[in-house]
């Protein structure tokens, strides 16, 4: 499996995302994550897409990225170049026999509690989703009620931003990390 993280900036406009996804499922692409938000500038939105390209090759699925009207500029992010994370919600079974050892996992994984109840307590965690998985494993035999997860969003290292030069609607591609 080849999984490579496109960090993807668009015009800030409806019916943006429905392209782009449209574009890769028509082509047969799976996307293994696809997280979307603002940017610090108010016309522009940042998609960050991990992408898993088995039998193309990357720079078919970036050559139709950049096809769209919509797409301003398109990086990989690669390996140790970026920080990734993604953002758990789980609601886990807690009753009083578990629930020491229930927060006991919490403050192992840095995680936090977010909300208690009487017979469950409800955790935020954040990491890459290895981290994600391993907490979600020793949860696991509490009873897990209810989870949600994020999808990967990622930066690149260092001081250099992806929106620092002039970002106009000129098209701009780049694949490196």
């Amino acid at each position: 499996m080849s999984r490579h993280t496109l960090s993807v900036l668009v015009e800030n406009k409806p019916g943006v995302l429905a392209r782009v996804a449209g574009l890769f499922s028509r082509r047969g692409f799976n996307i293994d994550s696809l997280a979307v938000g603002p940017t610090e500038r108010d016309e522009i939105s940042r998609m960050t897409i991990v992408v898993n390209v088995e039998d193309l090759p990357l720079d078919q699925v970036i050559k139709q990225l950049d096809k769209l009207v919509e797409v301003i500029k398109i990086v990989e992010l690669k390996g140790s170049a970026a920080v990734n994370r993604e953002l758990l919600l789980v609601k886990v079974s807690a009753t009083h026999e578990s629930r020491a050892h229930v927060l006991d996992a919490v403050q192992l994984f840095r995680a936090k509690v977010v909300d208690v109840a009487p017979d469950a307590v409800t955790i935020q965690a954040t990491g890459n989703s290895d981290k994600l998985a391993d907490l979600l494993t020793i949860l696991g035999p509490f009873g897990i009620r209810e989870l949600v997860q994020s999808g990967m969003v990622a930066i690149g290292r260092g001081s250099d931003s992806l929106t620092a030069t002039e970002v106009t609607t000129t098209k701009e591609t780049n694949t490196h990390g």
